[in-house]
């Protein structure tokens, strides 16, 4: 359902799922001690021009491999599916058909968790399964029914197949930006919820509930579920905020700063969330980082229209990537007030891109315009660092480095 090339309104498409509740999930059998396990997976995709980051998962019985949208901003997994599938777009593998026998129940605590935190829209039309519906902010959907199936996860000694919950997704409207082929199978929701893929691992005693990414400008990146990976030191450490509003990463409120000069706006309320491409401010702040911008820079860059992003220069000759003009820009600086010299350092590369059109255009955008009333700091902003969400002490973290290495090495570099 995600598009292949994002515009600014089309980058909320898989932006924000209706908040879930954090009910628990059934009790599992403690099969394994979660202490010392850790799945990690190789990413796929880049910022530009792809518009997301995604992992393969293979899911069955055989095993068949599937593209899911990395997102810690939703809850719930799911597959477009032959079920049969009523309105579905063109998916890089065979639609997912499920069995009967794969139906969750409607009295299923997962498939509670889900309706309790959707209202009254969601019903079991039959107590045999559980049906649901999705609305996303540019008024696309994805309608279906719970499914349990195997997930393969590559561990350190092997590979494990423990049943998962996830969305057999029948019915996708595309929203308000039209549809082109889809580059992915469907989500990988890694939020707070007991639905979550990384709560239910908890539950059944296969990984801490902690997932991290490391996303990298030059494409691709890995994925880990579990603790093993984390750095011992040099990641900086912030609480986790409870919101009131939406069942979000967030840690907390943030003074931005530009070329370590305050702009003047209130503490900004900030999300993190992998599901969207680029980082949105809300109006205030966003005005005051395009004023700071357009201030700095010289006579060399002329604003020009790009189809890409809202707001683009280009050079005395065609830029080939950010680093072609990084000097002419400064970094920005998130500083939160939850932990002691907890600062989030935003140098160009972390909010600029480079166009087919050798522009260089700001990967920051009007989240007032896009009906959002907080911060979101999205993929272009947390590439070339560990994000970490640390669901067992409730703190985000993060650490500047590479994201190059390969989920083997990783996996193999286990103590």
């Amino acid at each position: 359902m995600e598009v292949s090339r994002w515009t600014p309104a089309a980058g909320l498409l898989l932006l924000l799922l209706l908040p879930l509740a954090a009910t628990p999930s059934r009790a599992a059998t403690m099969a394994r001690s979660p202490s010392s396990s850790t799945a990690v997976f190789q990413l796929q995709g880049d910022v530009y021009p792809t518009g997301h980051y995604y992992v393969t998962m293979n899911i069955g019985n055989p095993a068949k491999p599937y593209f899911l949208d990395v997102d810690t901003g939703s809850d719930l997994t799911w597959l477009q599916c032959d079920a049969p599938c009523r309105s579905c777009n063109k998916v890089p593998h065979p639609l997912y058909r499920p069995t009967a026998n794969r139906l969750v129940p409607c009295a299923n605590a997962l498939c509670t968790a889900l309706h309790s935190g959707q209202g009254s829209n969601n019903k079991c039309p039959s107590p045999k399964q559980c049906d649901y519906q999705i609305k996303y902010t540019d008024s696309a959907s994805s309608q279906g029914v719970l499914i349990n199936d195997s997930f393969s996860l590559p561990m350190r000694s092997s590979n494990i197949r423990p049943g998962l919950t996830f969305g057999c997704g029948y019915d996708q409207q595309v929203g308000k930006n039209g549809a082109v082929q889809a580059a992915i199978d469907g989500m990988l929701g890694l939020g707070r919820g007991s639905v979550s893929l990384v709560s239910q691992l908890k539950q059944q005693g296969i990984t801490k509930n902690v997932v991290g990414h490391c996303l990298s400008t030059n494409g691709g990146g890995f994925l880990f579920f579990g603790d093993d990976v984390v750095p011992s030191s040099r990641v900086t450490w912030v609480p986790m905020a409870q919101r009131t509003s939406g069942n979000y990463y967030s840690p907390g409120s943030g003074t931005l700063y530009f070329d370590r000069r305050s702009l003047g706006v209130k503490p900004m309320e900030v999300v993190f969330d992998s599901g969207s491409t680029y980082t949105y401010f809300t109006a205030q702040p966003y005005q005051a980082v395009v004023s700071a911008l357009k201030g700095g820079l010289s006579k060399s860059l002329k604003q020009v229209s790009d189809p890409t992003l809202p707001l683009c220069w280009k050079g005395q000759k065609a830029f080939k990537s950010v680093f072609d003009v990084k000097n002419e820009f400064k970094s920005m600086f998130l500083s939160f007030s939850s932990a002691k010299n907890a600062a989030m350092e935003i140098p160009p590369e972390n909010y600029l891109i480079v166009t087919k059109n050798g522009n260089v255009c700001l990967g920051i955008l009007d989240g007032t315009a896009a009906k959002l009333s907080f911060n979101v700091i999205g993929d272009i902003t947390m590439q070339d660092q560990m994000v970490i969400y640390d669901n067992e002490k409730s703190q985000l973290g993060w650490a500047r480095g590479a994201c190059t290495r390969s989920a083997k090495s990783i996996l193999s570099s286990f103590p």
